[in-house]
């Protein structure tokens, strides 16, 4: 899948739900309806992608179910609040994911980064696999990575619990969805600037001047 196409799909499932919201807050519905009615598109588009690709796609595959998940819980409990908490909850498990990964035999920022980096001419044409088996420094730097989207994850979903319970649920909607892109950016910044500190370019740079 191409960036444009990933980043259409990022904004979609942050701007579809907002708008969805809103739309049912203006012809007079609950915030409970007017939630579980977003996470009810989302569900859908997820589905959506799943029965067009014709092969399971994992991220769309848990956005279906803590989806669905989450508006039967919300239909349950007849807390909205408890809709605006799941999105923290769910950064949270995935800050969790990318903390223990550092354990795993690749840590989950490698893995996400090696289909963006690897192979491009910016960057060393050596495969990652041989980086990772001869660098050191290239094995630390993306297990120190994955800590740093970990800690910005944890920290991004104890903000969302904290706005879900604390403040007005029509100005939290809006503001959730803003603080996606603004995490989002403060995490690529930080590990930028990680990567230049750690030398990772350089790195990349030393291999790929070593190639004939």
């Amino acid at each position: 899948m191409g960036l444009g196409r990933q980043l259409g799909i990022f904004a979609f499932d942050i701007g579809a739900p907002i708008g969805c919201y809103y739309l049912m807050r203006s012809l007079g519905f609950s915030s409970l309806v007017a939630l579980a009615s977003g996470a009810v598109l989302l569900a859908f588009a997820a589905a959506w992608r799943l029965a067009r690709t014709r092969r399971v796609d994992p991220v769309a595959v848990l956005v279906f179910a803590t989806m669905a998940l989450s508006v039967l819980l919300a239909m349950w409990t007849h807390s909205s609040r408890f809709l605006l908490a799941k999105e923290g909850l769910l950064t949270g498990l995935w800050g969790v994911v990318f903390v223990a990964s550092v354990a795993f035999r690749r840590p989950i920022a490698f893995s996400v980064a090696r289909p963006l980096m690897e192979g491009r001419r910016a960057f060393a044409p050596a495969s990652w696999d041989t980086l990772w088996a001869d660098e050191p420094a290239f094995r630390r730097i993306w297990r120190v990575s994955s800590l740093i989207w970990g800690g910005a994850l944890l920290a991004d979903a104890v903000i969302r619990v904290l706005m879900a319970y604390w403040m007005p649920v029509d100005e939290v909607v809006w503001l959730g969805g803003l603080l996606w892109p603004v995490t989002f950016v403060a995490i690529n910044v930080v590990t930028n600037l990680y990567y230049l500190r750690a030398g990772l370019f350089r790195l990349l740079g030393a291999r790929w001047t070593a190639q004939p």
